[in-house]
This record gives C-alpha cells, structure tokens and sequence, in this order.
C-alpha cells in the first residue's frame, strides 16, 4: 500500500509484471487478500475437524510458494509471464487441496464449501495473467470482480458463522437465530452474483436490472442478518464491533454493487467498499482477535487496536464513500485512504508482533 501510494503521488519505486496498476490490483487481491484467507481457513479447519493441521517443512513450503510469487512479481527478473503465471497460479489450488484432505477424512462435507470457492478464486486469477498477456482490459476487470466477490462469498458464509457467535460469547446472550429463508437469501445472493460474473466472463452477459435487483437483494438480506446480531451492543470492544463494522460495509458495498450496475455509482466505489471496508476491516478485526486466542493469551483487546480498526474505517469512507458524495475531492481522499490503511496495519504489527514472534504463553501448540 505504501508503494501505490508513493505511485499515486507521481514517483515509482518498483517497475513489477504487469505494470503498477495490473499490480495493485493483482496483489491486493491474490497475494494480501488470498493469504490471510487461506490462514484463516488454515486455522478453521482444525476447530472443525480436530485433526492436526498443516505445520512445520509442509506449511513453511506453501507459505514460500506463495511468498515467492509475491517477490518475482514485483521483481520479474526477465522471467516469461507464463513462467510468472504458472508458479503465481499454483498456490491456491494446492492450498485447497491441503485444506480439503482433513475435511474429507472425516467426512464433514458440508465444510467442503470453501474448496469450490478457492478453485474458482485460482481460476480468476489465472484469468488476470491471461488478460495481461492478451492485452485484454474487460477480462482483467471481470476477473478482479469475480474475485472481489467470491472473498464476499467467503465472508458471508464464514462471518455469518463466527460473528454471531463471538458477539453471544462476549455480551453473555443468546446467540441469534438464523431463518433459513434470510441465511439463503444472504449467502445465496453473493452465489448469484458470482454465478452472474462466471457468465459474463464466459459471454452471456446478464441484463444490467438482474444484476442490480440481485445486489440490492443480497444486500437488503445481510443488512437485516447484521442487524439481527446486534452489534451496537458490542461499542465497548473493538474486537467485536470491528467486525460488525466491516460487515456493515460488505452491505454497503453489496448496495453500491446494484446502483452501479445501473450507472448511479463509479464501479471502483463498490469495489472499494467492500475491499477496503469489509475485507480490510474484517481482516484485521479477525486477526487481532485469534492471534490472542492462539498464542494462549485472554481474549481482550490491547490498548490501541480500537485506534487501529478506527484508521481502517476511516480508509473505507474516504476511498469509497466520500468520492460518490464529493468526486472533485477524490485525489486527496484516496491520499489520505493510503496513508489511514497503512497506519492501521503498521499499529496491528506494532502491537502483535511480540506477541507472534513468542511461543505461546500456555506451552501448547500455535
């Protein structure tokens, strides 16, 4: 974030594959975005199945396959983008796989969900190194939205899961109940949108009412699930009303996601309002609360995190909301967005890097 934004304001620190804005856009998506899913899932998968996760060689070698795709990205090294499309491509498949053998081996397949959905994610992202060596701009913006919105996908389901669930904990309440017909509204808008996006990269583009009338939808549903969880309640600790925040902009950005199908909106602002305000707050809420969880530490918030998830908010209404209100405004927003998100993740490692870097305080396992 820091290098696009010294890019931004008109200098270039790196000369990457693909150009600085191919880069940013890839990277955001499929080399931040994609990691901290699959460690999250990663994580998730051993609660689920109580088998031993990846660990140790195993688990140092995909974290460098995919560190490695990062490096020689950004530093080609007169590398061919096919050789630079293969090895990027392959870590998501192969994370898939590593996360569906437990899973299979006790048959929990209802829990299976998220290997469709990583295999579709490679699937776009192999569909971004195809349009850069094409030259083909419309299919790189289809497969960024495709992969904008299986990670919504993916928040839906497993938000719809945990943040109910950590808010009852916390507030000592009864967890919310989950209708059926609201929970396939909620999860099965997001699979129509995806469904719509799959289609229209293959050249059955739907009518721009359907896309629209699906987004508002989907959004109208996850509004209501949020607000079922009562989340107000939770304004005391950041760790809880952080991910009730970013869920709130995933509605957001489902609504700006219709309006733009019918051209009220800039596209980019319904893009950004559900990477940087759901996916980026969402991420970093989450992250702040397992890793106390994991390292064997109480589940309280350290002095800070609230400034750090505030920064991230701020990022949001600055990069998605604020130009649709204000566009002559828009350059110095994006500025200010830039350097709101990077001080929010610098706070995060300030504050939980000694804790990652120590072995748990309770003497188990990570």
């Amino acid at each position: 974030m820091l290098v696009w934004g010294v890019f931004w304001q008109g200098q270039a620190l790196l000369q990457p594959h693909g150009g600085m804005l191919w880069w940013h856009q890839h990277e955001m998506m499929f080399g931040f975005i994609a990691a901290i899913v699959v460690g999250f899932l990663l994580t998730a998968v051993q609660n689920w199945t109580g088998q031993a996760g990846l660990r140790g060689a195993p688990l140092l070698a995909l974290v460098g396959l995919w560190g490695l795709g990062r490096l020689l990205i950004a530093f080609p090294l007169g590398l061919s983008s096919l050789s630079l499309a293969l090895l990027d491509t392959a870590f998501l498949p192969l994370a898939a796989v590593v996360l569906a053998w437990p899973v299979v081996r006790v048959r929990q397949w209802r829990n299976l969900i998220f290997v469709p959905v990583l295999l579709v994610l490679a699937l776009a992202n192999a569909l971004t190194h195809a349009a850069l060596i094409a030259g083909d701009f419309l299919m790189l913006r289809g497969a960024m939205h495709l992969a904008v919105l299986l990670v919504v996908l993916l928040m839906t389901i497993l938000g719809g899961r945990v943040i109910p669930f950590f808010t009852s904990r916390r507030l000592q309440r009864p967890q919310a109940s989950r209708p059926a017909w609201l929970e396939w509204l909620s999860v099965g808008g997001v699979a129509v949108l995806v469904l719509l996006q799959l289609a229209s990269l293959a050249g059955l583009a739907a009518p721009a009412t359907m896309w629209a009338g699906v987004a508002l939808v989907a959004a109208i549903a996850n509004t209501v699930r949020l607000l079922r969880w009562k989340g107000w309640l939770s304004w005391r600790d950041p760790l809880l009303w952080g991910l009730h925040v970013s869920y709130a902009f995933v509605c957001v950005g489902l609504a700006m996601w219709g309006l733009a199908a019918l051209g009220w909106v800039a596209s980019s602002l319904a893009v950004h309002a559900l990477t940087v305000g759901g996916m980026g707050t969402m991420m970093l809420a989450m992250m702040a609360r397992v890793a106390l969880g994991h390292t064997g530490r109480p589940i309280t918030a350290p002095r800070g995190i609230g400034i750090a998830l505030g920064l991230m908010t701020a990022a949001a209404v600055l990069r998605a909301l604020m130009p649709a209100l204000w566009p002559q405004l828009t350059p110095p927003m994006l500025s200010f967005a830039m350097l709101a998100w990077s001080l929010a993740y610098a706070l995060y490692l300030g504050l939980y890097a000694p804790l990652l870097l120590r072995s748990r305080v309770d003497g188990q396992q990570g």
